[in-house]
């Protein structure tokens, strides 16, 4: 979405005196993460803060999900509600899109999209989100939770009464890999899921 691509001088500068996240390999998938292992890429993307630490490692989905119906306000049509798009590993704490807590560990990553209830207008200009879920009690890569289901596994993730959420987009075509500064404050992760191109803030809190 252009919304993410376009660099304003606030944010290059910010880059640019505070450094940069990087990419790099994170090797083969976790153990922990044996039971859905086989559809994910062999080789996964580790994110560095500009300190070095690492902030997060993330495992894709090695092929992108279809046969999923059209949803309003999505950008990433036909991919199925429950839909597993990777896994993540978080060495530290960390924060979702809503400024929770991500507590250090596995977590199985799965499409969704937030209801058109009127509790999130404004939140971001798509519907698209990765909602976050313990790996212990995510151990089916075929599966596809509804809606409800998904809420509650995430839940058992965040702690609180909301899912762990990452906000994503399908991607401009030709979109460079890496993690690009866009705004005052979010870092965006640009890469592939299959062939599809997505984008995945993976530091950057909404203020809705």
């Amino acid at each position: 979405m252009l919304l993410f691509r376009r660099l304003g001088a606030g944010a290059l500068l910010c880059a640019t005196l505070y450094g940069q996240y990087k990419t790099e390999s994170a090797g083969a998938p976790p153990a922990e993460a044996t039971a859905v292992a086989p559809a994910l890429v062999k080789d996964g993307i580790r994110i560095l803060k500009p300190d070095g630490s690492v902030l997060c490692e993330i495992w894709l989905a090695a092929v992108e999900p279809k046969g999923g119906g059209e949803e309003q306000n999505t950008t990433w049509t036909g991919v199925p509600h429950g839909a597993l798009l990777g896994v993540v590993r978080a060495p530290g704490r960390w924060s979702d899109r809503r400024g929770q807590t991500i507590k250090p560990g596995i977590y199985t990553m799965r499409y969704s999209f937030f209801p058109m209830n009127g509790d999130h207008q404004g939140v971001e200009p798509q519907r698209d989100f990765a909602l976050l879920s313990p790996a212990a009690v995510d151990t089916g890569a075929a599966a596809q939770p509804g809606f409800d289901a998904l809420m509650e596994m995430s839940r058992k993730a965040s702690g609180t009464p909301h899912p762990l959420v990452l906000s994503l987009w399908k991607d401009e075509p030709g979109a460079a890999a890496g993690v690009e500064a866009a705004g005052d404050a979010n870092q965006v992760l640009h890469t592939k899921i299959g062939a599809a191109p997505v984008a995945i803030i993976v530091v950057g809190k909404t203020e809705h």
